[in-house]
């Protein structure tokens, strides 16, 4: 049943891009701009580098797309019990709680510049920061925000794909715009009212945003993102080695509505000192959630769960789970319910 349900929903998306060529009427605020308001669902199973099934191309069929999805659907599954005890601790929670989206575009890759659909590689300089990084996982102050329940690791900026909690709700005024992320619930303010970023010295979580409209785009401009964050190592949700920011990252978000139950969402990166070029990724499309009663509960994050857990786990499993290298990834301070 799940099979036939992500087949359905690439045929579906198809049809919306062609009933979005009509043009529908776009919903305005009394200042004449669109009205972007909403709770949107930005999971996709649309991966965001190309993989290497898909290298070379540019676009792919909808069969293509169909059994990547199912491919992707069926690797990802929480309640599988193959690959060890190692295996069966690192999916953490059973496959009720995931959520990789059930959207699939004909596209290989969300990033399209480059051309290969790739994020360019580390700058020299990033790699020996993140190789300084590996590892050191004593102090807490080591530890991942996302892990320490202080940032959410999809929230952004920029906004990008994960495991779960892939809801953002947008709330605009004529001179503001609100960017709420379910992820551990980060609030991050837009000012449209035309001012230049904040002085550089002034460093924050989320940067230093502000907005313009261009046409009925809006398009936030973000700098000053806190060095200590870090972005998502793709292919690895909420990988603690996933490299830094540096004081040079720049992120533009361009936001548009082609019809009321869509949204379109695009970015783009760039960081001298951490990646050797920028990336841009495709115009995507979020969802409007349907359901006026679809309130989201808080996400409670609590620290220094897992550790526990883990040494309660008998000899063999932790001998099995240390052997397998990867306790680094599966021993999370933070965990949210």
């Amino acid at each position: 049943m799940r099979s036939l349900f992500v087949g359905m929903l690439v045929l579906t998306a198809v049809v919306s891009v062609s009933a979005q060529s009509r043009k529908p009427a776009v919903p305005r605020t009394a200042d004449g701009h669109p009205d972007l308001q909403g709770t949107w669902d930005f999971a996709q199973l649309t991966p965001f580098e190309r993989p290497g099934d898909f290298a070379g191309k540019d676009t792919v069929t909808e069969e293509e797309a169909e059994e990547f999805a199912q491919k992707r659907i069926e690797t990802t599954h929480k309640d599988r019990r193959d690959g060890g005890a190692a295996a069966d601790v690192e999916r953490a929670y059973n496959d009720f709680w995931w959520d990789f989206g059930r959207r699939i575009a004909r596209q290989p890759s969300l990033v399209v510049d480059p051309p290969d659909g790739r994020v360019p590689p580390l700058t020299a300089e990033a790699q020996q920061r993140a190789a300084a990084r590996r590892g050191k996982y004593d102090n807490p102050e080591e530890r991942p925000l996302a892990e320490r329940c202080v940032l959410g690791f999809n929230s952004g900026p920029p906004m990008i794909p994960s495991a779960y909690n892939n809801n953002m709700q947008l709330v605009q005024t004529r001179d503001h715009v609100v960017i709420l992320n379910e992820m551990i619930h980060s609030a991050r303010i837009v000012s449209l009212a035309g001012r230049p970023h904040a002085p550089k010295n002034i460093r924050s979580l989320t940067g230093d945003s502000v907005g313009r409209w261009d046409g009925d785009t809006l398009v936030v401009d973000t700098v000053a993102i806190d060095t200590r964050v870090r972005n998502i190592s793709v292919g690895k949700t909420g990988d603690a080695n996933a490299w830094l920011h540096s004081e040079k990252e720049h992120v533009i978000e361009r936001f548009s509505r082609p019809s009321k139950n869509y949204l379109v969402y695009q970015l783009t990166v760039e960081d001298p000192e951490v990646l050797v070029k920028p990336f841009v990724s495709a115009p995507h499309t979020w969802t409007l959630a349907q359901d006026p009663n679809d309130v989201w509960t808080e996400y409670i994050c609590t620290s220094n769960e897992e550790p526990e857990f883990f040494k309660k786990l008998d000899d063999k499993t932790k001998e099995e789970y240390e052997k397998s290298g990867r306790t680094d990834q599966g021993a999370q301070t933070g965990r949210g319910r």
